[in-house]
């Protein structure tokens, strides 16, 4: 497979990028039709919920970065779930459970965030409409979410290939759900690549959210429905819990970056080891390296184990453990662990992360300036499996992360954030975005972002050329007790045999592999006003732009 060299949109008036094609139409109509960048991307991320339900639905969280240009300000919106105040250890423990399942209704034992980041967004988005940017109603913004469900769309090739592998005999099997196989399985038929999928629950479930406001998902019908459901079936979340969920606004973390601000979101999110990379990465001539020899990616991947050992020690809520970022993310810091690489030697990493996480990652740019790195997920795919029947909302695992473990730094407690691997992120220049970026992988997010942004700043690349270059994610592969380096073909046989004289483990992967993510960007030319866009050719995405 070679990415067609067409893919690379410019536009002047505004950009969009996700990973499903019928998303970044509906954001590019929102911009055209007079819409922000706030407003698209609530629209893309409705629609993304609708059309790419194995990676994100309503029933899971988000995570936003929003340049406001009336304001000249960067926002951040945490719109992630905590958990229930009845899920406890003690609560798990006595259900004979000495770790919390990945499936089923003991895997969801957090609030669904998502419909409160748009009720977030929106309260931007009405400012940036006070300064005339923007102006489009809020029904208008679910006309193609609410189309996609009434009407259908046509299964994409992730989706069925998602849906074949978790019905199977050998996967979770989650048609056993009663709530799922209606909303996926219609009569009882597995839905192939190109066959019209409808959602009448979900539509529903929309309609009431675009006619009473995101807090119906909370304090209404659609709250009542989930709980309801919830403690029908032995789960842990109850109705108050809904009611007592709220998305916050929190001030986003920076680093320099060879003279650009590097920005992306404060715990519960993994953002502090994007950052910590590129913070270590700041006191290397990574040019000198070139680009995609065995000496950049070795150096990456020791950056990133060394970002990585400062994030497994301290992230969690930061509610319930200070956290020293300003010493983790200071630039003694970053030298102290610059010091530490050994470009000869691989260190070893003892603590590898699970590398699932089912995640959308995508990007919007307005003709005012306005700029939104938006991550949304259910963690991993199709979450924990369970829809509550009549709601078409397929709820998220996310919880599932949590320890039961009371001297794990994040040990579940009630009304506690899990740890997120969700980061959005954007590099400003002279105070404005230059670039929105980011990317779905869980374990791989921080280390596709390095990559988008070394190949960008440090080798000049187009977009669409770093997005496409070969990549490499290291963690743990499904099924494995340690940890591997696995690089995409495309490298070559001495990068690979370089690397693995250096003590790397690898494992191979292909040469397009969607185990390295879903990675996307917009490039913005403060002068010229000129956007270029990037879509992932290892996702169903499409970057466009007028």
């Amino acid at each position: 497979m070679t990415p067609s060299q067409s893919a690379n949109p410019m536009a002047l008036r505004g950009m969009v990028t996700t990973p499903h094609y019928l998303a970044s139409g509906a954001g590019l109509d929102v911009l055209r039709r007079g819409g922000n960048a706030v407003e698209a991307a609530i629209a893309a991320s409705a629609v993304l919920a609708v059309v790419y339900p194995q990676m994100c639905t309503l029933g899971g969280d988000a995570f936003w970065l929003v340049w406001d240009a009336s304001q000249k300000k960067l926002v951040g919106i945490n719109a992630s779930g905590r958990a229930g105040l009845g899920a406890s250890r003690k609560a798990y423990l006595e259900r004979g459970r000495r770790r919390i399942p990945a499936r089923g209704w003991l895997a969801c034992n957090t609030v669904p965030g998502l419909v409160s980041g748009w009720e977030k967004a929106w309260e931007l988005a009405l400012g940036m409409r006070g300064h005339a940017m923007g102006g489009l109603s809020w029904p208008s913004l679910f006309e193609d979410a609410l189309a996609y469900c009434h009407e259908g769309f046509p299964v994409s090739s992730s989706l069925a290939f998602w849906l074949k592998a978790d019905t199977a005999p050998s996967g979770p099997r989650l048609q056993q759900d009663p709530g799922f196989a209606r909303c996926f399985l219609p009569d009882g038929r597995l839905p192939g690549e190109g066959d019209v999928l409808r959602q009448p629950d979900l539509a529903a479930t929309l309609e009431r959210i675009v006619r009473h406001g995101p807090h119906e998902f909370y304090e209404g019908s659609i709250a009542a429905r989930i709980a309801s459901a919830m403690q029908a079936r032995g789960g842990l979340l109850a109705l108050a819990d809904f009611q007592r969920h709220r998305a916050d606004f929190v001030e986003p973390l920076r680093v320099d970056y060879r003279g650009f601000e590097a920005c992306n979101l404060p715990p519960n999110t993994q953002g502090m080891a994007s950052l910590g990379i590129l913070n270590i990465l700041d006191h290397f001539d990574v040019q000198a390296l070139g680009e995609g020899t065995a000496d950049y990616c070795h150096l990456l991947v020791e950056a990133t184990k060394l970002a990585f050992a400062d994030r497994d020690r301290w992230l969690t809520d930061p509610d319930f453990q200070d956290i020293p970022l300003d010493r983790l993310l200071s630039r003694a810091h970053g030298r102290e662990q610059a010091d530490l690489v050994d470009m000869a030697r691989a260190r070893p990493f003892a603590n590898p992360l699970d590398p699932a996480g089912d995640t959308v990652w995508f990007g919007t740019m307005d003709r005012w300036g306005n700029a939104v790195s938006l991550i949304q997920s259910v963690y991993y795919d199709f979450g924990s499996g369970v829809v509550p029947e009549g709601t078409g909302v397929l709820l998220q695992n996310r919880g599932c992360y949590f320890s039961l473990d009371p001297r794990h730094v994040n040990c579940l407690e009630p009304g506690k954030r899990t740890f997120h691997t969700l980061n959005p992120a954007m590099l400003l220049k002279d105070g404005s975005p230059w670039l929105v970026y980011g990317t779905m992988g869980g374990e791989g997010q921080p280390q596709t972002q390095a990559a988008v942004v070394t190949r960008i700043v440090d080798f000049g690349m187009s977009p669409q050329a770093a997005v496409d270059a070969p990549r490499w994610v290291y963690g743990r592969t499904w099924g494995a007790d340690a940890s591997s380096l696995r690089l995409e073909s495309r490298f070559g046989q001495d990068v690979a045999r370089e690397l693995a004289r250096r003590g790397h483990e690898l494992a191979p992967a292909d040469a397009y592999d969607s185990a390295m993510g879903h990675a996307g960007c917009i490039l913005a030319d403060p002068v010229s006003g000129l956007m270029r866009g990037a879509a992932d050719p290892r996702s169903d995405g499409l970057a466009c732009g007028w």
